[in-house]
């Protein structure tokens, strides 16, 4: 195994892009897409040769890559490449689209997702989905929290008052509204609003997240407070998120992919991502000159 050298600066590349040094990251040559070589780490999230289909139409091409535990992973590209399908399929949403179906192999922890005897509920519970609109139920802050574990089988109130406050706790929320649980969710503002998705998420103990554009629709104070969770919440969660926005993708992940018409072009180090890329196409995506 080949440890990544430091990525040395490319003056081609915007200079409003901070990246944020990570020290390691794991990744595995797949058959189409380049990637960097780096030291070893437990994957958490196994794509191999992976493609989808809408019907008759093929959404992704031959994807192959890991997904490191306790890491954040960005998705970036063009709309329409394939990264909210990539997303979905972790989690088994796109069982839900009449004619998908999936081809290749997607394991968790070594154990193949699409397998007849997984547990679909299970395994959504394990993985959590963010969405892009902040999504409250018309419930109150603290149903909102509780909701999942209820579902699964959590009756007692102390215990329920216990998860809902680490829930909200976690997804730094708690403290805004601890005196106001019994309000609607949907009073709160936007970026409370998917925290409190976050901490509805977070309260089924999850051991993934995934979040499709999850500040899309915030203001830049909001977003930033979002950011600041994930990387606070990396340290127990594998996270793993769809970006447009590429300033944001190179301040908070660790491993960056890059999507295009469906396949996977390039992954790696977020860092030799942003600064090194190794295939032209991903440089001329992230410099602006398509996307």
């Amino acid at each position: 195994m080949i440890i990544a050298d430091k990525p040395q600066k490319n003056s081609e590349l915007p200079q409003e892009i901070k990246v944020k040094e990570q020290p390691r990251i794991v990744t595995k040559l797949s058959q189409k897409a380049k990637s960097s070589n780096v030291v070893q780490q437990k994957t958490k999230v196994k794509a191999e040769a992976l493609s989808f289909y809408y019907g008759p139409t093929r959404a992704l091409t031959d994807i192959s890559f890991d997904i490191i535990a306790n890491e954040v992973t960005a998705l970036i590209g063009p709309s329409g490449c394939g990264k909210t399908t990539f997303l979905r399929i972790i989690n088994r949403m796109n069982d839900l689209i009449l004619g998908s179906r999936v081809e290749g192999k997607v394991s968790i922890d070594g154990k193949d997702i699409y397998e007849s005897s997984v547990d679909v509920v299970e395994l959504r519970r394990r993985v959590g989905l963010v969405f892009q609109q902040p999504n409250p139920f018309p419930k109150s802050i603290y149903e909102n929290v509780a909701y999942g574990p209820r579902i699964h089988g959590i009756k007692k109130r102390a215990i329920l008052d216990e998860i809902v406050e680490k829930s909200l706790t976690q997804a730094a929320l708690w403290d805004e509204v601890k005196d106001r649980l019994k309000e609607f969710g949907l009073s709160l503002s936007g970026g409370q609003q998917q925290r409190l998705c976050i901490a509805r998420v977070l309260a089924v103990r999850p051991e993934i997240i995934l979040m499709d554009e999850p500040t899309s629709a915030l203001d830049p104070v909001a977003t930033q407070r979002i950011e600041d969770l994930i990387r606070t919440l990396a340290s127990d969660y594998t996270i793993i998120i769809v970006t447009h926005n590429m300033q944001q993708a190179a301040r908070i992940s660790d491993t960056t992919a890059f999507f295009l018409l469906g396949e996977l072009v390039e992954w790696g180090k977020t860092s030799q991502i942003f600064t090194r890329p190794r295939d032209s196409k991903t440089e001329e995506y992230i410099t602006g000159r398509f996307g």
